[in-house]
């Protein structure tokens, strides 16, 4: 029995014209698709291994070493802006709760500033880390499935 269009609910309405809209908007969800929903999960990798496939690949390994090296800056940004904004909210208002609150927002904003420092220092525009990601979880895939 097929639905007509007066029995659908509103929402139901309104999705159906957006969700062309928002799939566009999220389809990088579709790379990391096959190593998410899977029966049994990929084991655990190592620093060592992300090496081997560093060393291993030469197109998508200095991508994912570089992608890897910006995580610093964003570990660094965090904690600085965490620490500098819980001290300046105790300082002004010797508030647990407030430096607690700062504390949390002081390190998603610092980690958000060093993402973009790390954006612009390494150039990460100009690379498709997502792609380099994907072929490591794909080699890491193989690997432990003796494929090669």
């Amino acid at each position: 029995m097929a639905e007509d269009s007066s029995s659908k609910s509103p929402f139901t309405k309104y999705w159906s014209g957006y969700k062309e809209f928002w799939s566009e908007r999220f389809s990088f969800l579709d790379h990391f698709t096959n190593f998410v929903n899977r029966e049994k999960p990929l084991p655990r990798w190592t620093p060592s291994d992300v090496e081997e496939f560093i060393a291993s690949d030469p197109v998508h390994g200095p991508t994912l070493k570089t992608t890897r090296e910006a995580m610093n800056y964003g570990i660094t940004g965090s904690v600085i802006g965490a620490v500098s904004t819980a001290g300046v909210a105790w300082k002004y208002s010797r508030s647990l709760h407030g430096a607690g609150l700062s504390l949390l927002a002081g390190g998603v904003f610092g980690w958000t500033f060093g993402q973009e420092a790390a954006n612009h220092a390494l150039q990460l525009y100009k690379l498709d880390t997502m792609v380099a990601q994907t072929k490591f979880l794909e080699w890491w895939e193989n690997k432990t499935q003796g494929r090669f």
